[in-house]
């Protein structure tokens, strides 16, 4: 097989040299018969083809933004060092290569050759036409690349003669401007917005600086404690967008333990990296967002080994500390068929968040225990209509909870959401950048509708969804609710320019005010029933 491809090697080269002398090659053209001066680019061409190959599989793969992947152990070439390139683009690491060879070394070839018995049965299965049960791999039909999905496969790191950081410190907004962008789309909670604000503005001129004056400065990951609805995944949205990093949010209802039925801790990590689309430097300045954090605290009495709550922040302190993990790319899980890659978590800002139920009991049962007896006694059921209890939370009560004190040391900014009133519900709803009823106006709008809303349908909706007591994920599961028929009735007619939400509309007495081009009022279409109370 090696003879067939240096006699093809050998009149690839007789063609190159003949097409560049202006000549042609004849079949009875005989060795003897080639001048010096071709016999000289010959014998260049000859002895640099077998480069010349390699070095056009190599620009292929230079001028790829992905980097190679070894075909059996899957490691990209970043890990695994230079590769070995074969035909059709195949990519093999030194390692896997050194191990090929040592296991095919130890072989005995030549007493398998001279065994008559064995060559009895291989002459009598070539007869029957083949082996039976054993197929030949045909390397021309494998693909260079192994087969792997590009969410799969790692971003090369870009080379720049003049690599500029990533981050500026002069391009980091201040804490003020970052506040003030979070106000165009988050209403309320003015103490969160400026706590994360100075929090996110610290932490990146970490990045971007590293260092001040040879000192260190630590990494300070948040923990956002607030009731369900409040804010606080939109909020970590909001950011994430505004500055432009990777953002991966995760659930710690799904995180076990290693070795147990589960995500890994560690899949936080990946999901980051694939939200990155597997750059690992931009994944090492991203965020991540761990939801649901208060469902990992620690069991008041258990006798079974806790693979979903302790042990869970026990293995979460090295990522929020910082460290090297080997992640599996575009999968939750490490095996054999996926690349890894090492990331660092040493820049990465980490942000827990979750409701936290029952706590303001343990808030109210220590800040009972201050009380006084005498004139200057407090009343103990004062902080019973206190709302915004959260806020007066300490290290300690977080420890009562149920999380464990290391964990808490890891995350040092402690920052409570309040919970939402009436008023904040109709700011929500018409107030924000991308407010839902700005969305179904814009939708209308399309159709060459125009939607209103009276203030006090608003009104009537913000009462229902505190109702509901979900917070703000109400409000849109409630105007889908009553927009429902309107959407799907008014592109019906072409004469129909505007239609206003009235609160009797809402409340199940009325219908909407539906209004003519030319400013001609009707009353609410029959066909626009409002949804019943017992769905409200």
């Amino acid at each position: 097989m090696s003879e067939i491809y240096d006699e093809k090697e050998e009149a690839e080269v007789k063609e190159q040299t003949a097409a560049e002398d202006g000549t042609e090659v004849t079949a009875g053209k005989k060795s003897g018969e080639e001048t010096p001066e071709a016999e000289g680019k010959k014998a260049d061409l000859t002895e640099n083809h077998s480069d010349a190959s390699t070095t056009k599989n190599a620009g292929k793969s230079d001028n790829s933004e992905y980097e190679d992947v070894c075909f059996i152990c899957r490691r990209p070439e970043s890990k695994a060092g230079k590769m070995f390139k074969l035909p059709n683009n195949i990519c093999i690491c030194n390692d896997c290569m050194h191990k090929t060879m040592e296991t095919v070394s130890q072989f005995d070839y030549q007493g398998m050759l001279n065994n008559p018995q064995l060559q009895n049965e291989l002459d009598q299965l070539t007869k029957q036409g083949g082996f039976p049960n054993i197929s030949f791999v045909n390397l021309a039909d494998l693909r260079g690349d192994g087969g792997i999905p590009n969410k799969q496969k790692l971003k090369k790191k870009k080379k720049q003669e003049n690599e500029q950081p990533a981050l500026n410190i002069r391009n980091i907004p201040a804490p003020h401007k970052i506040k003030a962008s979070l106000d165009e789309y988050v209403v309320g909670q003015d103490h969160a917005k400026k706590v994360i604000s100075v929090a996110v503005y610290n932490h990146y001129k970490r990045v971007a600086t590293g260092t001040m004056d040879n000192i260190e400065i630590e990494k300070s990951n948040i923990l956002m404690i607030g009731p369900t609805g409040c804010g606080k995944t939109y909020l970590v949205k909001t950011l994430a967008r505004l500055l432009d990093v990777p953002l991966a949010i995760a659930d710690a209802t799904s995180l076990t333990e290693a070795g147990y039925i589960g995500d890994d801790i560690e899949s936080v990590v990946s999901k980051l990296l694939a939200a990155a689309d597997n750059d690992v430097e931009k994944a090492e300045r991203g965020i991540i967002f761990i939801d649901e954090i208060d469902k990992i605290a620690k069991k008041k009495t258990t006798n079974t080994r806790d693979v979903s709550g302790e042990s869970v922040q026990q293995g979460m302190l090295k990522l929020l500390e910082g460290a090297e993990v080997e992640v599996p790319v575009g999968a939750n899980s490490k095996n054999a068929m996926v690349p890894l890659a090492t990331v660092n978590t040493r820049n990465i800002l980490f942000i827990c968040g979750g409701a936290f139920p029952d706590l303001d009991v343990i808030i109210k049962e220590r800040l009972s225990k201050t009380a006084s007896m005498g004139f200057n006694s407090e009343l103990k059921d004062k902080y019973d209509k206190d709302k915004n209890i959260l806020s007066k939370v300490t290290v300690e009560d977080i420890r009562k909870f149920g999380m464990i004190p290391e964990f808490i040391g890891r995350l040092p900014i402690i920052c409570t959401l309040e919970g939402l009133n009436a008023e904040m519900m109709v700011k929500i709803l018409k107030e924000p950048r991308n407010a839902i009823l700005k969305q179904y106006q814009k939708l209308l709008e399309l159709d060459e509708v125009k939607l209103e809303f009276a203030d006090e349908a608003l009104e009537a909706i913000a009462d229902k969804a505190m109702k509901r007591e979900t917070g703000a994920r109400a409000l849109r599961s409630i105007i889908e609710e009553f927009m429902l028929d309107i959407m799907y009735e008014i592109p019906k007619d072409d004469n129909i320019g505007r239609v206003t939400i009235t609160r009797e509309y809402i409340e199940g007495t009325g219908g909407p005010v539906i209004e003519i081009r030319g400013n001609l009022l009707l009353e609410s279409s029959s066909e626009l029933n409002p949804p019943t109370q017992g769905n409200t």
